[in-house]
């Protein structure tokens, strides 16, 4: 039988540098934002993550589309 994915919930994370541990490797601290369209384009997404990190005050490590999908299995 054949499953398909139907698209459930999307999000847009941005990851930024917080500063550093004891020992020199980065700290990070995310930020999310929910209710992005789950059928929005990959460079949509992107884009708009690009923006806001030019917003933010700490440095932007990542972006990343974080997508919640349904499995359902078809007769």
């Amino acid at each position: 039988m054949a499953v398909n994915a139907n698209p459930l919930g999307c999000r847009l994370q941005l990851r930024l540098i917080t500063g550093q541990d004891d020992k020199g490797n980065p700290t990070y601290r995310s930020r999310s934002y929910a209710n992005v369209k789950p059928l929005a384009s990959d460079q949509a997404v992107y884009n708009v993550g690009s923006a806001l990190g030019n917003l933010q005050q700490l440095e932007l490590a990542e972006i990343r589309r974080v997508s919640e999908y349904v499995l359902v299995e078809e007769a």
